[in-house]
C-alpha cells in the first residue's frame, strides 16, 4: 500500500509517503553523501525503526496537519523510491520551506528540478502561497543552483538552529 497520489512529472510520480517507505527513506536520512548538507540532528538516522518514528511525526503528522508535506518521489523508470520533494511549514520561521532530497544514482538528472517546479506550482495554485523559501548550506552550490533554476532568488544568510544558512525566496507572481 502507498501514500496518496499529489504529482507526476515527466519522470516521477510524487506521493505521500506510508509506513511501508521506512527503509527507502532510512537510506534518504543515513548515507553520508546525502546528508553532508543536510543539517540532520545527530549525523543522520541509525536504524530503519528511527526512519519509520521520523515518517510518522514529521511528514506524516505535516499531511495530518498541513495537508502537505516531503512528499515520496516515485522513478516511473524502475518504480523505486528515489527521494523526496515537497513543502514544510517551518512553526519558528512561520514560512514554507521547498525541500527535496535524492539518492546519489539519481544525482545530476534534473530530478530535483522537475520535482521542485511541481511542488512549487502545487504550492501556489493548491495552497496559494504568496511565497516559498529555500534554505540550503551555501556550499552546497547543487543544491542552490536548483533553487535558482526555479527562480528563486538568495535574500540572506540567517542562523537557523544553530547553523548558517542561505534563505533563498520565490514570491508568486499573481498579485
Amino acid at each position: 500500500m502507498s501514500g496518496r497520489q499529489i504529482l507526476e512529472t515527466e519522470r516521477l510520480l510524487i506521493r505521500e509517503f506510508y509506513e511501508t517507505d521506512a527503509a527507502a527513506f532510512f537510506r534518504l536520512g543515513s548515507d553520508p553523501n546525502i546528508i553532508r548538507y543536510t543539517g540532520d540532528p545527530g549525523g543522520g538516522l541509525t536504524n530503519v525503526e528511527q526512519a519509520l518514528d521520523v515518517l510518522r511525526s514529521r511528514p506524516m503528522t505535516d499531511y495530518a496537519k498541513y495537508g502537505y508535506g516531503r512528499w515520496a518521489c516515485i522513478c516511473k523508470e524502475d518504480g523505486k523510491l528515489i527521494g523526496f520533494s515537497g513543502l514544510k511549514y517551518l512553526d519558528d520561521l512561520r514560512e514554507v520551506d521547498l525541500g527535496y532530497r535524492f539518492l546519489p544514482e539519481y544525482w545530476g538528472r534534473g530530478l530535483a528540478t522537475e520535482s521542485g517546479r511541481a511542488v512549487v506550482d502545487y504550492g501556489f495554485t493548491h495552497l496559494a502561497l504568496d511565497h516559498i523559501i529555500g534554505l540550503v548550506v551555501p556550499d552546497h552550490r547543487a543544491s542552490c543552483r536548483v533553487l535558482e533554476k526555479l527562480g528563486f532568488r538568495f535574500a540572506e544568510v540567517i542562523n537557523y538552529r544553530g547553523e548558517d544558512v542561505a534563505r533563498y525566496l520565490l514570491r508568486t507572481t499573481k498579485m
